[in-house]
C-alpha cells in the first residue's frame, strides 16, 4: 500500500488546518479503513444468506425493512442479524482491548485473556450465573470482575511504578488462580445448576439478541474517542518510562485510564459472548503489520479487523464444519498456533 502511494506521487499523510485546529490524516490507513468497511459489509451480507433456510440478498433486503413472509422476517430480523451484529461488535471490542493492553505492557504477546483480565471477569461471571441463575446483571459484574482483577495486577506489580514486565508475570499468575477458582465452582455444584455456566465458558454468540449488539456497541462508541486520544501517549510510553516522563506525560494516570478503558471493552465482550480467546492477541498484530505503528487510525482499523475476524470465525464454526461449534473453539484453534509462532519469533530475535 505504501508503494502504491509512492508510485502515483502521493504523500501518505495529509494535514488539514483550520483557524483553531490542525489534524494530520494518514491516507494509507484511511484507505485500509475504507477497504475493511467494504469487506465487512460484504461478509455480513454473505453470512446472513447461509443457514438451514437459504436466502437471497433480495429476500434479506426486503426482510430487513419489514417486507416478506413471517418466516423470513423471523430468520433475518430476530435470528441472523443480531448474531452477525454481535460478532462484529464483540470482535471489535476484543481487538481494541488487545491493542490497548499491548500498548501499556509494551509487549506484543499480551492480551486480556493472557494476563488474567478475562479470567478474573470469568470467575465473577461464572459465580454469578451459578448462584443467581440470572444473566441480566452480567455486563456489570464482569466489568467489576475485570476492574478488580486489573487493580490487583497493577498493585502487585508496583515497585516505584508499575513495571510492564511485572504486570505480565503477575497477570499470568492471577489467570492461573482464577482458572482454578472457576474449575472449583464448576465441580462444586450440581450439573443442572452449572450447565448454563459451562455453555457460557465455551465462548459463543449463539442465541444473540439485539441487546447483545446495542450494549457492546454503545460501550465501543463511548470509549473509542478516549482510546484514540490515548494513542499518542501510548506511543511515547513504548520508548520507556523515562522518555515518557521527560515529555511531560503523566505516566501512571495514563496507564490507569488505559486499564479502565481496556477492561470496559474486554468485560463487555466477555459478558455477552463468554471468554473468546486470541482475537485480542492476533488482530492488533495484523493491524500493525499492514498499517504501521499504533495511532488513532490504526486503532479504528484494529476494531474493524476484529469484527471481521470474529464474524469469519463464527461463520466457519456455524456453517463450514461437520458439526456446529462455539466460536471460541475456532478462535482458539487458530490463535494458539499463532501465539506459539509469535513466541518463537520473539525468542529468535533476542
Amino acid at each position: 500500500m505504501a508503494n502504491l502511494f509512492s508510485a502515483i506521487g502521493m504523500d501518505e499523510t495529509r494535514t488539514f488546518r483550520g483557524s483553531w485546529f490542525s489534524h494530520r490524516i494518514n491516507l494509507r490507513v484511511m484507505a485500509l479503513i475504507i477497504l475493511c468497511i467494504a469487506i465487512l459489509i460484504l461478509l455480513m451480507l454473505y453470512a446472513i444468506t447461509l443457514g438451514a433456510v437459504p436466502l437471497t440478498i433480495r429476500q434479506v433486503w426486503d426482510a430487513t425493512w419489514g417486507e416478506g413472509d413471517s418466516r423470513t422476517l423471523l430468520v433475518v430480523r430476530t435470528l441472523r442479524w443480531p448474531r452477525i451484529g454481535a460478532a462484529v461488535v464483540i470482535g471489535a471490542a476484543l481487538a481494541l482491548s488487545g491493542m490497548l493492553f499491548q500498548g501499556i505492557a509494551r509487549n506484543p504477546l499480551v492480551s486480556p485473556d493472557i494476563i488474567g483480565i478475562d479470567a478474573g471477569a470469568t470467575v465473577v461471571a461464572v459465580s454469578w450465573i451459578i448462584l443467581t441463575r440470572d444473566t441480566s446483571g452480567l455486563p456489570l459484574v464482569t466489568f467489576l470482575g475485570a476492574i478488580v482483577t486489573a487493580m490487583v495486577i497493577y498493585l502487585l506489580s508496583w515497585r516505584k511504578g508499575a513495571s510492564p514486565n511485572r504486570m505480565i508475570l503477575v497477570g499470568i499468575g492471577i489467570s492461573s488462580m482464577a482458572g482454578a477458582v472457576t474449575s472449583f465452582m464448576l465441580v462444586k455444584y450440581p450439573l443442572e445448576q452449572i450447565r448454563p455456566a459451562v455453555v457460557w465458558t465455551m465462548g459463543s454468540i449463539y442465541g444473540s439478541t439485539w441487546r447483545d449488539v446495542v450494549i457492546p456497541g454503545a460501550v465501543i462508541l463511548v470509549t473509542l474517542p478516549f482510546a484514540i486520544l490515548l494513542m499518542q501517549p501510548l506511543r511515547a510510553m513504548s520508548l520507556g518510562d523515562n522518555v515518557t516522563k521527560s515529555l511531560g506525560i503523566p505516566l501512571e494516570s495514563t496507564r490507569l485510564a488505559v486499564i479502565i478503558i481496556g477492561c470496559a471493552l474486554a468485560s463487555v465482550a466477555v459478558a455477552f459472548a463468554g471468554p473468546i480467546g486470541f482475537i485480542a492477541l492476533m488482530v492488533p498484530h495484523m493491524a500493525r503489520m499492514i498499517a504501521g505503528p499504533q495511532s488513532g487510525g490504526v486503532l479504528v482499523l484494529t476494531g474493524l479487523l476484529g469484527g471481521i475476524m470474529l464474524l469469519v470465525s463464527d461463520t466457519v464454526a456455524l456453517h463450514f464444519l461437520p458439526v456446529s461449534l462455539p466460536v471460541g473453539v475456532v478462535t482458539s484453534a487458530v490463535g494458539a498456533p499463532y501465539f506459539l509462532y509469535l513466541l518463537y519469533r520473539s525468542n529468535s530475535s533476542m
